[in-house]
C-alpha cells in the first residue's frame, strides 16, 4: 500500500518541478531519508537509494517508486558508505541506469546512547566512520556527476545535502561521538560550499531536531510517556517535527526557491537546540543533571545497536 502523499509532503509544492531529475541517497531505506525521497520523486525525480541490507533497500525503493506513476526508483543492497569503491560503483550505476545525478542526500549514520566512560575506541570510530568518511565518500563518488548537472541545468541541478544534527551546537552528555561527528559533517560541508559553488554546485545541512517515528528518537529518547512528555514539553513549539518537515526542507533547497542558498545549515527542530541541554536523551523520569552521570545511569528504555549494523 502506497504512503499516503499528505504524510511526507506539504501541499504548496507544485507537480513536476523536479521532473528529469535523479536523486541519489544514502540511508535513503531509513525513516527520514525515505520520506525525503518520496517528497522528492512525487514532484517528478527518479531516484537511486543505496544501504547495507539488500531486502530492506530493495523494500523501500519499490514502496517510493508507488509515489508517482512511471516513476523509476533502484534499490542497491550491499553498500556501505564507509567504503569509497562501493560507492563509486553504485554512483556509477545511478547514471547508467537513470541518466545522471542531479540531487544528493548523504543521509546515511549511526547512533547509541553511551557516556564517554562506556564509549569504546570502536564505538566512538565507528560513527565517525559512517557519518564523517561516509559523506566524504558520498561527496568524492558524486560531485563530478553534480558538476555536470550544474552546467546542463543552470542553477537548477547540482545540489548536494547533509543530514546532520544539533547537538555540537552545545554539547550533550551521552552523544560526545556524534556530536564530533556531526560537526565534522557541518565543517565539511562548508567547505565544499566553497569549493564547487564555483562550478555552481550548492552544498547544504539539514540538521532535524526531534522527529517523531523514526529510528533516531527510538535509539535516543527513552519510550516511557513521561520522558516523551517531558521532551516535547521542552521544545519551544511544544510538538514533536515529522518526517514531511524534513522532507519539505529539502524540497525548498533543491527547489528553485533555495537556488540561491549555499553553504548553509537548516536548523528543522521547533528551536529546541536553543533550550538544549544536559537531560535531552537518554534518560528517564526521575533522572537528574548530573545525577544520573555520576551514579552511573541511563535509560533501559531505549534502542541499542547491540543486534546488528548502523542503520544506513
Amino acid at each position: 500500500m502506497a504512503v499516503p502523499r499528505s504524510e511526507y509532503l506539504s501541499s504548496v509544492w507544485r507537480d513536476g518541478i523536479f521532473n528529469d531529475r535523479v536523486v541519489f541517497v544514502t540511508g535513503g531505506a531509513g525513516t527520514i531519508c525515505s520520506a525525503q525521497t518520496r517528497a522528492l520523486v512525487s514532484l517528478g525525480c527518479n531516484a537511486c537509494i543505496i544501504g547495507r541490507n539488500p531486502s530492506k533497500t530493495e523494500s523501500a525503493a519499490a514502496s517510493i517508486a508507488q509515489c508517482r506513476p512511471g516513476a523509476k526508483v533502484i534499490g542497491l543492497g550491499n553498500v556501505d558508505v564507509r567504503s569509497p569503491d562501493s560507492l563509486s560503483q553504485a554512483a556509477a550505476r545511478c547514471v547508467s541506469e537513470l541518466g545522471g545525478i542531479d540531487f544528493v542526500i548523504a543521509g546515511a549514520a549511526g547512533n547509541f546512547v553511551a557516556p564517554l566512560s562506556a564509549l569504546s575506541p570502536n564505538g566512538f570510530k565507528a560513527v565517525i566512520d559512517i557519518d564523517v568518511l561516509g559523506t566524504f565518500n558520498t561527496c568524492k563518488a558524486t560531485l563530478p556527476y553534480l558538476v555536470e548537472s550544474a552546467k546542463q541545468y543552470s542553477g537548477q541541478g547540482g545540489r548536494l545535502l547533509a543530514i546532520s544534527a544539533t547537538f555540537h551546537y552545545t554539547g550533550l552528555p551521552l552523544q560526545a561521538h556524534v556530536a564530533s561527528a556531526k560537526a565534522g559533517v557541518d565543517a565539511l560541508m562548508h567547505s565544499i560550499s566553497l569549493e564547487y559553488g564555483p562550478l555552481g554546485v550548492t552544498a547544504n545541512v539539514i540538521a532535524p531536531g526531534a522527529i517523531g517515528g523514526t529510528e533516531g528518537m527510538a535509539r535516543l529518547a527513552s519510550s516511557e510517556s513521561l520522558a516523551q512528555k517531558a521532551m516535547v514539553k521542552a521544545i519551544p513549539l511544544g510538538k514533536l517535527g515529522t518526517v514531511k518537515d524534513i522532507a519539505d526542507a529539502t524540497v525548498y533547497l533543491f527547489s528553485d526557491a533555495g537556488a540561491y542558498v549555499n553553504g548553509h545549515t537548516l536548523v528543522v527542530d521547533g528551536a529546541a537546540w536553543r533550550r538544549q541541554g544536559a537531560t535531552a536523551v537518554g534518560i528517564d523520569p526521575g533522572m537528574q543533571y548530573p545525577n544520573f552521570l555520576l551514579d552511573g545511569k541511563i535509560s533501559d528504555n531505549v534502542k541499542t545497536g547491540r543486534e546488528g549494523s548502523s542503520k544506513l
